[in-house]
């Protein structure tokens, strides 16, 4: 976001607040809330907050090439084998990755945008742009925290995403 404009402001702006909204649906969430699941099979709502989170991470360290907090390494958010994460760990990973996002966004020019990056899509070597990746991203968290939402909905827990 080096070269600001009106557009990626209200992008980034709108993304912060709902971020805001999930961190504020999960941080009152007990361990048995966090457990809940719209059908069996799917994931529980902490199990989608910590996809969300190793999603952030996996793509701005490992394909992007950026260095994460020891702090944020230090866990393996998105093991479904691994123990399930707390309502404060999840809120703790979501303020870490938004701040490794938005220090990447804040010094990130155009051209860096339209770097391209090797990944494997299904088997096929593709090149995806930075801003493609960080697209991608934020489409992710809108829609596994429309998962959160719903979920937390059917067990009638209020959740606000609204913004």
């Amino acid at each position: 976001m080096a070269d600001d404009n009106f557009t990626l402001t209200t992008f980034y702006t709108s993304w912060k607040a709902y971020q805001d909204h999930l961190k504020a649906a999960l941080a009152p969430l007990t361990a048995e809330q966090l457990a809940l699941r719209a059908a069996p099979g799917l994931r529980s709502v902490g199990e989608n907050a910590a996809h969300i989170i190793g999603c952030r991470v996996g793509w701005y360290t490992y394909t992007l090439g950026e260095e994460a907090s020891a702090d944020l390494k230090a866990v393996r958010w998105d093991d479904p084998d691994g123990p399930a994460k707390s309502a404060d760990e999840l809120v703790r990973g979501l303020d870490l990755t938004w701040r490794l996002m938005t220090d990447c966004l804040a010094r990130w020019s155009p051209d860096d945008m339209r770097q391209t990056f090797p990944d494997d899509w299904d088997g096929e070597q593709v090149q995806l742009s930075r801003a493609w990746i960080v697209w991608h991203v934020l489409e992710h968290d809108l829609h596994h925290g429309g998962e959160v939402s719903l979920t937390l909905g059917m067990h009638g827990i209020q959740a606000e995403f609204a913004i």
